[in-house]
């Protein structure tokens, strides 16, 4: 005989298992929200900040010790003219820095904004005489190499890596045919006096640099691109099933860097005179190198454009110093790039976990 338990069917088992379930619906004319994703720095972006602060103000102190010319305004000048066009190619590349991603492809582009600037204002080559309009017409060429770099890697779904140094090559590429085996030489006085007019005592093309820097990190305190940089670098995966279009605001990431860098072109072509194919040479490297130093990882969703900025002064005022206690140019490049490999491995030491495999 069977009891009266197994032989009454329970309720559950004539109806089948029960449906998964999932998340509460929506109310009716209201659409979920997405969650507020972080961007305000931690713990360790402040220890790491006040550490790159901490190098600045003992590097300044050894130097004015060292050399008393160091500690002249003319100097201060000096320094922060020469960090210009650093800081607004350094601004474009932290965002890329930002998603976990590299950029490889800045000289190249800058070589192609640097020929189309000269070649868009009054120049000893072409009858051209754009003015402002040929300045804008060059950062938004830098902007669409950058949005070509952006699509190529997440459509095609190749590492930045080699999508950027494709791009680097196209932008040699296009400099060279522009260049023609004749420089241009730049006629603009408007342009040209980014580089020797001064105000307040420093040359115009600091005080634009200021200008790019606010720019750059109002977009990443108030905007979209800036805010998902940092989830995107942190955690993509998560980022994209909260909803967030991790494709489009990485190539728009791109977008930005690259605008900067044509910006930086004209900077660079105002400083030199003249259109030239190398303008960018050794700008990777260095802007790189400024940004590790200042803060923002290689591995994303840390730091931001003021650290970034420190990581500027830093090699600027090492440089600086170097030449005033009259070191070779040859030891400056190998003692730059000792503190880039210290750099790197201090910064990525507390988030070592998050590396996984390093290959």
């Amino acid at each position: 005989m069977t009891s009266p338990d197994t032989a009454r069917p329970r309720a559950t088992d004539a109806a089948g298992p029960a449906p998964p379930q999932g998340p509460a619906p929506a109310a009716a004319g209201r659409t979920p929200s997405r969650p507020r994703l972080p961007w305000r720095p931690s713990g360790t972006d402040a220890v790491q900040t006040t550490a790159s602060l901490a190098a600045l103000v003992l590097m300044i102190l050894v130097f004015s010790v060292l050399d008393a010319q160091f500690r002249t305004w003319g100097n201060l000048v000096a320094v922060v003219d020469a960090a210009a066009v650093l800081a607004v190619v350094t601004v474009g590349l932290t965002f890329v820095l930002l998603l976990g991603a590299i950029d490889l492809s800045v000289e190249g582009v800058i070589g192609a904004c640097a020929l189309t600037v000269a070649l868009l204002v009054a120049n000893s080559r072409t009858g051209l005489d754009l003015g402002v309009l040929g300045v804008v017409a060059t950062v938004a060429l830098g902007a669409a190499f950058g949005l070509l770099s952006g699509l190529l890697s997440t459509r095609l779904r190749i590492p930045s890596f080699l999508t950027t140094l494709g791009v680097y090559a196209i932008g040699l590429g296009v400099a060279t045919i522009l260049f023609s085996g004749e420089r241009p030489i730049v006629g603009d006085p408007w342009l040209s006096g980014w580089a020797s007019s001064k105000f307040l005592g420093f040359a115009v093309a600091s005080w634009v640099a200021a200008g790019a820097i606010l720019v750059g990190w109002l977009i990443q305190r108030y905007t979209r691109v800036g805010r998902y940089a940092y989830a995107i670098g942190g955690a993509e995966d998560i980022t994209r099933l909260s909803g967030v279009p991790v494709a489009r605001f990485k190539t728009a990431a791109f977008a930005v860097a690259g605008a900067f860098y044509g910006l930086g072109a004209v900077m660079a072509t105002s400083q030199l005179g003249s259109g030239v194919v190398t303008a960018g040479s050794g700008l990777n490297f260095s802007a790189i190198a400024a940004a590790v130093i200042g803060g923002t990882l290689l591995v994303g969703g840390r730091g931001g454009v003021l650290q970034s900025m420190i990581g500027v002064l830093v090699l600027t005022v090492l440089q600086n110093g170097l030449i005033l206690a009259g070191v070779s140019p040859y030891a400056q490049q190998a003692v730059q790039g000792v503190i880039v490999v210290v750099a790197v491995a201090a910064a990525t030491w507390p988030v070592r976990h998050r590396l996984g495999v390093v290959k």
